[in-house]
């Protein structure tokens, strides 16, 4: 590659990756309102919101394979990159890439904890529920005798 060739190369990384780092960004709004609504246990807005992500996800891998590509060009060119104007700008917006992905990642986690100790809140909300329902059937076999009983008093007397 020439250095026009690298330039624009450059050029149309730092696009792309402006393009990655925007919807990122609104990945990473959409992973902040899914963390709140699992922790309010407000599974409606959950679902509203995975659809949001689910679309946001989507554009980031349609972009993908054309930034994979230009990077790969880049790479190959093994030029020193950091003369050309703009790849002080590609490298910052890399670093600010790997640091909403983090984020999003540590976010998703809280969510998927919150998530767990619902089910868990949920499982031992049924275990009592079933030991109480388990409590209250003896209590009542207790305070009422089988009809069987009654019948043979019956039949003494």
């Amino acid at each position: 590659m020439n250095s026009q060739e690298l330039a624009d190369a450059i050029e149309q990384y730092r696009v792309g990756l402006e393009t990655g780092v925007t919807l990122l960004r609104q990945l990473h709004a959409v992973a902040g309102r899914q963390r709140e609504g699992t922790e309010r246990r407000d599974y409606e807005r959950l679902a509203s919101e995975s659809d949001a992500r689910d679309r946001l996800t989507c554009a980031l891998v349609v972009i993908e394979p054309g930034l994979r590509a230009v990077r790969a060009s880049l790479a190959a060119a093994q030029a020193d990159l950091s003369a050309f104007p703009g790849f002080a700008g590609v490298l910052a917006l890399r670093h600010t890439a790997a640091e909403l992905v983090t984020s999003i990642l540590d976010t998703d986690r809280d969510s998927m904890q919150a998530l767990a100790d619902a089910e868990l809140a949920r499982r031992a909300a049924v275990a009592s529920l079933e030991c109480g329902e388990a409590t209250l059937a003896a209590y009542r076999r207790v305070l009422t005798p089988p009809v069987a009983s009654a019948s043979l008093l019956d039949q003494r007397g």
